[in-house]
């Protein structure tokens, strides 16, 4: 079959649709792959795709860094190879041209402490008297508790939330899965003071979510990650870790690394309670929880500890 490259534009679309018609969302892939077509069709590009064109496309990102040239180019090579199906000379990029295409950041793990103050500075929010300030509270506290993903709590609606029991219904978690997640008794109590100030404060509203703004809108991650900053700014705090800015991811990280030191305080066997934790954060393997344990100093003691009781006794056997 011979289709024409040109227009870009509707070449990207139309991988787009096949991907999407196999079960794949590409939502920011989507995104990044139309400016590859932009760029493409600027350079006036001819011809089958090449692995110089896609070098130039990459390195013309505003981050200046071999990592993203890197992941740039590992995102595009499933539309060349869809290219090639079409056009055979097309050139599928290496996938180390700039070295890998990731590697895991180190993320800011928040002390209990911090979490504390940062709720109580969240109170504080302006406008004063208005829900803002309440949303941010129960919701930062709801990701620091649950370890939720941001997505899962802010599409959590009335009906997912049961507050007589205590459980949340995630109905559209990562790999479009559900799974049920208990509360602790006094994030309930903090979720029903929520409900109630949110209900005298907005009253009446068509809208299904639980958490919402004083506009009657669905909360918008970005303005949660805004307020998140800006209270850490206010207190003055800077990331520790590879990151240059305070994430609300960063809530997910603090409650998985203090459920492993909650694990080794309370004597409960590591392997076997990590297996119960990958189902409540919604991971389909335990590697992944793995992965979110972070050298914190307390778990670089116990990990110490641990190696020196294995090396003693080594060295009686």
């Amino acid at each position: 079959m011979n289709k024409s490259i040109l227009p870009w534009s509707s070449l990207v679309e139309e991988y787009v649709a096949y991907r999407r018609k196999l079960g794949f969302a590409l939502t920011s892939d989507a995104d990044l792959l139309l400016t590859f077509a932009r760029f493409a069709e600027t350079m006036r590009h001819e011809g089958p795709l090449t692995t110089e064109l896609a070098s130039q496309w990459a390195r013309s990102s505003k981050l200046e860094t071999p990592i993203t040239w890197a992941d740039r180019l590992q995102r595009l090579r499933g539309f060349a190879k869809y290219c090639q199906r079409y056009h055979p000379s097309t050139e599928i990029p290496p996938r180390q041209l700039f070295g890998l295409a990731s590697r895991r950041l180190t993320p800011h793990i928040f002390t209990p402490e911090e979490i504390e103050t940062l709720l109580t500075e969240a109170s504080s929010l302006r406008p004063k008297g208005k829900l803002r300030s309440f949303t941010c509270r129960a919701l930062f506290g709801l990701l620091a508790s649950t370890g939720l993903r941001i997505s899962e709590a802010l599409n959590l609606t009335r009906a997912d939330v049961d507050l007589n029991v205590g459980i949340l219904t995630i109905r559209e978690a990562k790999r479009h899965k559900q799974r049920l997640v208990p509360l602790h008794p006094t994030v309930v109590s903090e979720l029903q003071v929520y409900a109630q100030t949110r209900d005298r404060m907005i009253g009446k509203t068509p809208l299904p979510f639980f958490f919402l703004l004083d506009s009657e809108t669905p909360v918008d991650p970005l303005k949660m990650s805004n307020a998140l900053r800006f209270l850490c700014k206010k207190l003055d705090w800077k990331p520790r870790g590879d990151h240059r800015r305070f994430r609300l991811y960063d809530f997910r990280h603090f409650f998985i690394v203090r459920c492993f030191l909650q694990f080794h305080e309370q004597g409960i066997d590591v392997h076997k309670a990590v297996l119960q934790l990958a189902v409540y954060v919604g991971h389909s393997d335990v590697a992944s929880t793995y992965w979110y344990v972070t050298g914190i100093p307390e778990l670089m003691t116990i990990a110490a500890e641990r190696f020196r009781t294995f090396s003693m006794e080594a060295e009686h056997e």
